[in-house]
């Protein structure tokens, strides 16, 4: 995983684009699976639009992958990466 917010940005910029589930910690040992598109990524935040959701795009920030809030799999990647 990246060890900084400026790592996290630069590996993002390049997976503009990209299918990905998101897991995020929804409650004590509740967690929640969504899939989506990683679709623009800015100074702070970056934002993914939702696959048959009801709210269509999210947002984070990159200190939610760094604190690891959220983990982040590529769908077409099988490494160990984000």
């Amino acid at each position: 995983m990246p060890s900084s917010l400026e790592n996290i940005k630069k590996r993002l910029d390049e997976r503009i684009g990209s299918k990905l589930t998101i897991t995020s910690q929804a409650g004590r040992k509740k967690v929640t699976r969504r899939h989506g598109v990683l679709v623009k990524t800015f100074p702070r935040v970056f934002i993914i639009e939702l696959d048959d959701s009801a709210v269509k795009t999210v947002s984070f920030t990159y200190t939610d992958i760094l604190t690891k809030s959220i983990e982040l799999n590529f769908d077409d990647y099988f490494g160990d990466e984000e």
